[in-house]
């Protein structure tokens, strides 16, 4: 039906008008012997803009090696408020961030208890073996995973390490006789702000989708743990997104999709992934391993600025300020004191608390370190044998040990004032993360007996799994106020 009202003409008429313009400002060069067109009425097909790169030979290139990972396993109780949204719990991002946990129900409802639940997320394969990378968050406490690949096959997967300190699991599947299509873990290093990137994986569970955008930022810490080195990224990644790869234009991985930004749950534009570099050596120490060591100081740190820096006589006020030395710690048997700033390891510049966390878990236990200070004013090298984070050994299945306190999943460190201990880290995955203990929490008491150092409360644990207890009570102290809770103890 024709409409030739006034307002239907205007419409017409404007976007003729647009359109001519639109002509009319686009230049073109014509030849001086070019003919003139046998017909005038013929229109002139004007070249396309270019309006950004074209990424259809690259997600041809490297979609067969992004795989889809669903997860089912049985819900638990928790100790969680009912406000907590469902898609934020198991995630170490649930404070502020929402990815994509991998223990929810249907439609991102929580399992009720003792009831199935099931997940998803998404993994590429490095190695044509079948071995694949993905979340820790997706993985979760599973009692099964299984890979759909590209070619529609689904393949049951073992997870050979996982790594919550920062959110990446190792997978592996038998790909029978033919090897898979791998991608290249390429330099998070070189990766410039504003280039553009590739983001892959399975969103919603709708199955394998492409987004493109450029790197934002680079270093972000968003509070995750002490490893925070974040690739900040506009590229769409929605829920279903983690674990899924971050491709430069080279097709390289430079980063592991693992969580976003947003109030609504959905993408606001703002991801974060893993950088290739980190995930390299982590992945590394999985595939070997099964499990990540790192190399433990004993110092408690603290940010200096400008003001501070100069009462410690330090004068650009850059490095890490040692705050607290534990007793018999690596760093007190090589000689580091309080009010110590650390400006250097083995010659590698240290400006921050985040510079010296990186350094030593980079580095093994047992591996010796000189660690450059400064010291009312003069700067000193103290040799350290760098030791093992106390209570956090872990097993060959990437899950904590018995010893200690790494089967309650915590780390802990003496109180500054002597009164309890200090929990200095919560396995995001672990009895004590579902019970509601926090980092900064302090155990005053535990089993009854008063706590001093962390070696009362790992005493405290075995005496009571010794009397067949089946859990222990801890006295809390939090924000001022204090209150008991229950912790279930494991026999094995």
């Amino acid at each position: 039906m024709l409409n030739s009202s006034p307002r239907a003409k205007m419409i017409a008429g404007g976007a003729l008008a647009l359109a001519l313009a639109t002509t009319a400002l686009t230049p073109f060069a014509m030849r001086a012997d070019a003919q003139p067109a046998a017909n005038a009425n013929t229109a002139v097909a004007l070249p396309r803009a270019a309006m950004g790169p074209d990424f259809a030979d690259l997600v041809a290139r490297v979609a067969p090696s992004v795989v889809r990972v669903t997860v089912s396993g049985h819900a638990e109780a928790a100790a969680e408020t009912a406000e907590m949204p469902p898609e934020l719990r198991g995630s170490p991002f649930e404070r502020f961030f929402r990815g994509q946990p991998g223990q929810q129900g249907p439609q991102g409802r929580e399992a009720p208890q003792g009831r199935r639940m099931a997940g998803q997320g998404s993994g590429f394969i490095i190695d044509g073996a079948g071995f694949i990378i993905t979340n820790n968050h997706v993985v979760g406490r599973a009692d099964s995973v299984k890979v759909e690949l590209a070619d529609g096959r689904t393949l049951p997967a073992k997870v050979v390490g996982t790594d919550p300190q920062t959110d990446l699991a190792l997978l592996k599947v038998e790909p029978g006789s033919t090897l898979l299509p791998a991608v290249k873990l390429g330099d998070s290093d070189a990766v410039r702000v504003g280039e553009w990137v590739l983001a892959m994986g399975n969103p919603f569970g709708l199955g394998g989708t492409a987004t493109t955008g450029i790197v934002s930022a680079r270093g972000r810490q968003i509070g995750a743990g002490p490893y925070d080195d974040f690739l900040q990224t506009d590229a769409a990644v929605n829920p279903g997104n983690s674990g899924g790869p971050l491709f430069n234009t080279a097709g390289e991985v430079v980063g592991i999709n693992t969580a976003i930004f947003s109030p609504s749950g959905a993408s606001a534009g703002i991801g974060f992934a893993v950088p290739s570099k980190l995930a390299t050596q982590v992945v590394a120490q999985l595939r070997e391993h099964g499990r990540v060591e790192r190399g433990w100081l004993g110092v408690s740190m603290q940010p200096m600025d400008e003001e501070l820096g100069k009462a410690v006589q330090v004068a650009d006020g850059k490095g890490a300020l040692v705050a607290q030395v534990e007793p018999d710690s690596p760093a007190a048997k090589g000689g580091l004191k309080a009010g110590d700033v650390v400006v250097g390891v083995n010659g590698t510049a240290v400006t921050s608390p985040r510079d010296l966390a990186m350094a030593m878990a980079a580095m093994k236990p047992g591996q010796a370190a000189t660690i450059a200070v400064v010291r009312d004013g003069a700067r000193v090298e103290e040799r350290i044998t760098v030791g093992t984070v106390p209570g956090t050994r872990m097993a060959a299945n990437g899950q904590q040990g018995e010893a200690g306190t790494g089967a309650l999943g915590l780390a802990l460190a003496p109180a500054a004032k002597g009164d309890g201990v200090v929990v200095a880290q919560v396995r995001p995955d672990s009895v004590a993360a579902e019970r509601g203990l926090k980092q900064g929490d302090v155990i005053l008491r535990a089993g009854g007996r008063e706590v001093k150092q962390p070696q009362d409360v790992q005493a405290a644990l075995k005496a009571a799994r010794d009397a067949g207890r089946s859990s222990i009570a801890l006295q809390i102290q939090r924000e001022g106020g204090s209150r008991f809770m229950a912790l279930p103890l494991s026999q094995g």
